[in-house]
């Protein structure tokens, strides 16, 4: 933007230069930076009639003023933050530059890391807030971002954060909890992460002899906060006899994963759920 404002500035100057007109005009642009969406004047001096240029990230204008008299910027003329450049030519031009900062914040938009996450795992869940004010300008100027995490009506964190160049972000552990997990930015931009329980844990099975084989079966399948094992988890139930050794591959449904192996002899009867081992039971021979 300031390289566009130098060759705008210097584009100005050059056609005032063709036509002769090379005598500096003097005008006064603000001196303090201007709130977007905010009126402003620019003070002339000097009579008679004069072009007026504005150039800005949101506006290109140019009108017909008298000099000795304000030019007044228009709410519209200053909606997007940046830089403007303003120039005045008559029987001289002259440019000037100043900025336009972002007005009061107005919405927070926010952004939460992963959608769906494993319970009890460190700094699993992150998140960024970015205020903006009515125009949608990204405001920069410091602010403080309080987030909130909760799982149903436990309260998990409570952080006060400030902004950095326009944004505020956490990360946090995962909640205990399989289910939704609500992360609120200044109760105005609220998001969810959808806590799903982690790895097996404490896998237990049984098994007994039937007139086909051995059916196995787990206990109830958890993960180590206690949350239930989504079904579909594959669980691997390995039988080792004396002519070597057989696996089966079984889904969790409806909490359990159960299995029919075949084996006549004495088997001993294992299962894991990926890095998971569970308990051993041994099983007699067919009678």
């Amino acid at each position: 933007m300031q390289r566009l404002l130098q060759v705008c500035s210097r584009v100005s100057l050059g056609v005032a230069c063709l036509v002769g007109l090379c005598h500096a005009q003097d005008f006064q642009v603000p001196a303090a930076a201007v709130s977007a969406g905010d009126e402003a004047d620019i003070s002339t001096t000097g009579s008679g009639k004069a072009t007026f240029y504005l150039i800005g990230p949101g506006v290109s204008r140019k009108s017909e003023v008298n000099l000795g008299e304000s030019i007044r910027l228009q709410a519209q003329d200053t909606r997007t933050a940046g830089e403007y450049l303003a120039s005045v030519c008559s029987s001289s031009c002259r440019s000037a530059g100043f900025y336009v900062n972002a007005a009061k914040p107005a919405s927070l938009t926010s952004l939460v890391h992963p959608s769906r996450v494993p319970v009890a795992q460190p700094d699993a869940v992150s998140g960024v807030a970015l205020p903006f004010d009515q125009f949608h300008n990204l405001v920069l100027h410091p602010l403080t971002v309080n987030f909130q995490l909760s799982a149903g009506n436990a309260l998990l964190l409570s952080r006060s954060v400030p902004t950095q160049n326009g944004a505020a972000w956490f990360r946090a552990l995962s909640g205990k909890s399989a289910g939704l997990l609500q992360v609120t930015a200044d109760l105005s931009a609220r998001r969810a992460v959808q806590q799903v329980a982690s790895d097996p844990c404490n896998l237990r099975i049984t098994g007994q002899r039937t007139k086909v084989g051995i059916s196995v079966q787990t206990e109830p399948v958890r993960d180590c906060a206690g949350n239930s094992v989504p079904d579909g988890t594959i669980v691997t139930f390995t039988a080792t006899t004396a002519n070597g050794k057989s696996s089966v591959d079984a889904p969790i449904k409806r909490g359990v994963a159960q299995a029919q192996m075949l084996a006549s002899g004495a088997a001993s009867i294992s299962a894991a759920s990926g890095v998971v081992m569970g308990n051993e039971v041994r099983v007699g021979a067919q009678p």
